[in-house]
Formats: structure tokens, C-alpha cells, sequence
């Protein structure tokens, strides 16, 4: 079956799909920070109001924040839909069509996961319904990466080939961060972890940087721009760490005391679970990046290759002849 051409509203829907994705998670990052998750004690109904009939805007303090996020919910599920319909309409390669029917899956089942952590009254679950809404995110960027006019077509600039000895260690930054995610979700939910968080955030800062510096020096532009998405998202997760940090525990050498639900912790705490989850999309991207620029680039001539290093060997023995001379 021949390709049909690029189309751009997979992407542009793709897109809006990311953003939409936002709200949700930011505001279940929010309850999690104000440990609202149990506002309400029945679902899919809130206080046994349809989730849509509910007196949101009447509301105040955990309530408010906790329907918020069930909204953002069923918002994300419904442009989804919207979605996989552009999807199925539009977009001539089979294996896109899977990936967003996982996508809808994973909405749903995030959906169910919420669910059940309210009425089992579960904090792992909220812990799991928070990894696996850092891969929902990461899934949706991938898609757009997928549908976006650059996949198809790279700019691979002068040197392409680089990317291929880079996708490995491109490759171990998504696995570090999933491992620091899930160390600050034990944090977040459970109250445990916090040595090996702080701990891990040293490795998850050096695979950051190494990425970073590969992707910016294979010379690719598409790669140039991951690797400066990813050096800018973990420089500022680290700043907000420390200020998240700083908030929650205080600071005694300089005299501030932490308060417990004030605003610049509840926000800092907040918007740091948020840049992981964007930092986890980021680096996922990447590694899918670098595999298609390493794919499309030209293979290496070993007979090119042996040629020069035949000619190298026999420039250095006449210059080693001569010296001896």
C-alpha cells in the first residue's frame, strides 16, 4: 500500500492532546500535594452528584481541587476520542492506529485506577495512578513526534551517522527518571525514600547532561532542539527540587521555617511532579528520535574504512623510516 502524504491535523490534534493533558495530571499533582485525594468518598459521582451536574464552582479547598482533576479527566478522554477518530481517518500507517488505541487505552484506564483508589481508599493505587500518568503524557508526546512532518522527513544535517553510537546512552536516560519518578512517588504517597531520592536525582542530573551534550553535538538540528529541551526541563527540575526541599523542610542557616500548605510549597512541590513527568516525555522523545535519525543515515563503508586506516598505517611506518634514517 502506497504512503499517503504527511497530514497535519494528526499532529495538530496529537498536540492539543499534550496540552489538554496537562490539566488533569497538574491537578492530580495537586491533590496529591494537599492529600486531597479522599475529598470525596464515592465515584464515578461526587457527593452523589453526576460528575457533570456537580456544584464545582460552589466548592472550595479539597473538593474544588479533587473534582478539578476528575473534570480534566474526563476532558483528556473525550479529546482522545476526538483523537483516535483524526486518527483512523487520516493517517495511512497501521502501526500509528495502534498506538493511539493504547493511548485510549491508558486513558481509561486511568480513569478505572482513580476510581478504584477512591473507593478502595488506596494510596498505592494513587501512587500507580501517578506513574502511569507520566507514561500516558510520554505516550501522547510520542505520538506527536510520531505524526509530526519532521518524522518523515528529518533535516539529518552533516554528520547523521553520530546518532547511531549515541542511542544507547540516550536510551538509559528515560529508565533513570522512571526510577526517580517512582522514588518520588514512595516520597509523595508513602513518606519513604527520601535519602534515595536525593540520592538518585545526582544520576538522574549526569545521564540528563550526557544526552544533552550527544544530542546537541551530532549536529542534527531535530536532535539539537531534544537536547536543549532536556539540558533547559532538568536545570529547572533541580531548582525546583531544592525549593521544593527547602518549603517542606525549611531552611534554618537562613531562618526559614517550612508551613505546611502554604503557597510557595504546595506550587513548588506541584509544578516539580509536573517538570519530572515533562522531563520523562522529553527524554522518551529523544530516544525515538535518535533511533530514526540513526536509521535513515547512511550505513559505513568498512571498505572505505579499511582503506584509510591502510593508508594511515603505511603514512606512519614511512614517517617512523624516515625519522630512523
Amino acid at each position: 500500500m502506497v504512503e499517503q502524504p504527511h497530514n497535519p491535523w494528526v499532529h495538530r490534534w496529537a498536540v492539543i492532546a499534550v496540552l489538554v493533558s496537562l490539566l488533569p495530571v497538574t491537578m492530580g499533582a495537586l491533590t496529591t500535594t494537599l492529600d486531597a485525594g479522599m475529598a470525596f468518598n464515592d465515584w464515578p459521582t461526587s457527593d452523589g452528584h453526576n460528575m457533570l451536574t456537580y456544584p464545582w464552582f460552589q466548592s472550595y479547598g479539597d473538593k474544588f481541587i479533587e473534582h478539578g482533576h476528575r473534570l480534566g479527566g474526563m476532558l483528556i478522554g473525550f479529546v482522545t476520542l476526538i483523537l483516535v477518530g483524526v486518527t483512523f481517518r487520516l493517517e495511512s500507517r497501521r502501526w500509528v492506529k495502534f498506538a493511539v488505541l493504547a493511548i485510549l487505552l491508558g486513558v481509561i484506564g486511568q480513569g478505572l485506577l482513580g476510581g478504584g483508589r477512591v473507593r478502595m481508599n488506596a494510596r498505592t493505587l494513587a501512587m500507580i495512578h501517578g506513574q502511569s500518568a507520566a507514561w500516558v503524557v510520554s505516550l501522547l508526546a510520542l505520538l506527536a513526534c510520531w505524526t509530526a512532518k519532521e518524522w518523515r522527513s528529518p533535516k539529518l544535517g552533516a554528520t547523521p551517522g553520530r546518532a547511531q553510537g549515541i542511542a544507547p546512552f540516550v536510551a538509559i536516560l528515560p529508565v533513570a527518571i522512571l526510577v526517580q519518578y517512582t522514588l518520588g512517588g514512595l516520597l509523595r504517597h508513602k513518606h519513604t525514600a527520601l535519602q534515595e531520592h536525593l540520592i538518585f536525582a545526582f544520576v538522574v542530573m549526569f545521564f540528563a547532561i550526557l544526552a544533552s551534550v550527544l544530542l546537541i553535538r551530532t549536529g542534527v538540528p531535530w536532535l539539537r532542539r531534544s537536547g536543549k529541551q532536556i539540558a533547559g526541563l532538568v536545570l529547572l527540575q533541580v531548582a525546583l527540587g531544592a525549593g521544593a526541599w527547602a518549603t517542606r523542610f525549611g531552611f534554618a542557616t537562613m531562618g526559614y521555617v517550612a508551613r505546611a500548605r502554604s503557597p510557595e510549597q504546595t506550587w513548588l512541590r506541584t509544578s516539580h511532579t509536573i517538570i519530572g513527568m515533562m522531563l520523562l516525555a522529553a527524554a522518551v522523545v529523544a530516544v525515538a528520535k535518535t533511533l530514526r535519525v540513526a536509521s535513515l543515515a547512511p550505513p559505513a563503508n568498512p571498505f572505505a574504512s579499511t582503506v584509510a586506516r591502510s593508508t594511515e598505517s603505511i603514512q606512519r611506518t614511512k614517517t617512523l623510516t624516515g625519522s630512523a634514517s
